[in-house]
């Protein structure tokens, strides 16, 4: 994977392909598809709630482009928006000081404290919430990542982040999809598009619907 898929597309951040060698990616997959963790492709987690979209592992090279666009740093605190199995947290925290994990889906993160505990990932703490809201109580935080694609970046999100701080994320659907980074410097965000890239969509973060005249 690491060889294969994301040195040749550009992940060349040392510290990103070796938290990547580092965790079993395997570990976090349903048993079904242990045979499939390596494979660039996203991997099929959980179904969604209601009319929400299905729930996947993200494709190795993006997921670690949007790591690398981070640019973590050994004393960051990161949000993980999204955190599924618990695979992207796992990665994040090889990188970081500590990790927050938020999921929505009480399922999975129960699935992913599990996980963690028994992998010995102590610096990484599952939080249950709505992912458009955050985590604000144990904000503000130097990195966010959002694990999915979205239409756009709740406000409320990027409020979290704490001065100097980034948020990474893939806005826009399917082949619309590009990365972005987001900055916050002196309480002013700015924010830039860095890569294309085509994402499953995350639960929360639809547009809400325009009238139009």
């Amino acid at each position: 994977m690491v060889d294969g898929q994301l040195r040749t597309t550009d992940v060349t951040s040392a510290p990103v392909l070796n938290a990547m060698l580092s965790v079993p990616r395997e570990e976090f997959v349903p048993r079904s598809r242990a045979e499939l963790a390596y494979i660039d492709e996203d991997i099929f987690v959980a179904d969604g709630a209601s009319d929400e979209p299905a729930r996947y592992l993200m494709e190795p090279s993006p997921f670690a482009k949007l790591v690398q666009l981070a640019e973590i740093e050994s004393g960051d605190f990161v949000l993980d928006v999204g955190c599924a199995t618990g695979y992207s947290s796992a990665v994040l925290s090889q990188l970081a000081s500590s990790v927050i994990a938020l999921e929505c889906d009480e399922d999975l993160a129960a699935s992913a404290t599990g996980k963690l505990t028994e992998l010995g990932y102590d610096n990484v703490a599952v939080v249950t919430g709505q992912l458009q809201a955050g985590c604000p109580d144990e904000a503000p935080f130097d990195v966010i990542i959002v694990e999915g694609a979205v239409d756009q970046v709740p406000d409320d999100l990027l409020r979290q982040l704490r001065d100097g701080g980034r948020l990474v994320a893939v806005v826009g659907n399917g082949n619309a999809g590009a990365a972005h980074i987001f900055y916050n410097a002196d309480g002013v965000i700015s924010g830039r598009k860095a890569f294309n890239a085509a994402v499953r969509p995350l639960p929360g973060f639809r547009r809400a619907a325009e009238f139009q005249f």
